[in-house]
């Protein structure tokens, strides 16, 4: 078995969604893109048919990793969790010590990360940071720019 991966509910739906939509339009579309390329005849000069063959593989490399991602997915219970620890599914409230600014941030698995949404990894140094934390915490992240010290405000789910 591989390595669990951590999914809310709507994040598997969103990868099933993908694995849907690859098998059925994406694949149908590379493929008619390669029967294309095979009527231009000599494929030993035939950059439109490697490039369907490229893209091909590319489908079918994303399908595998996110079926493999699906079979070891672990699901995040939203009530399994409470409000008292941080933990994989839960909303952080925190404040940067230094600055007082206020950041909010979704602790979920690395597979559904989207920090431009405040989606962050349970991996992240954020992330680990993070769980297992409570509310008046302070904790101390090592990231590119030095040592962040963030105060833990608030969590929710």
């Amino acid at each position: 078995m591989g390595k669990e991966v951590f999914f809310t509910p709507e994040g598997l739906e969103k990868i099933e969604n993908e694995i849907e939509y690859l098998k059925t339009v994406r694949r149908k579309e590379v493929s008619e893109r390669i029967k294309v390329a095979l009527g231009y005849g000599d494929l030993s000069e035939n950059s439109e048919y490697d490039e369907a063959k490229n893209e091909q593989a590319q489908v079918e490399e994303r399908i595998a990793k996110l079926e493999l991602m699906v079979r070891n997915a672990k699901i995040i219970d939203e009530s399994d969790l409470n409000t008292d620890v941080v933990n994989i599914g839960s909303t952080v409230k925190v404040k940067e010590m230094e600055s007082g600014d206020e950041d909010e941030y979704t602790i979920v698995g690395s597979a559904e990360a989207d920090p431009l949404e405040g989606k962050i990894s349970n991996e992240s140094p954020v992330g680990q940071a993070l769980i297992g934390k409570i509310i008046g915490d302070i904790v101390e992240v090592e990231v590119p720019d030095g040592l962040i010290k963030y105060e833990i405000c608030a969590i929710t789910l």
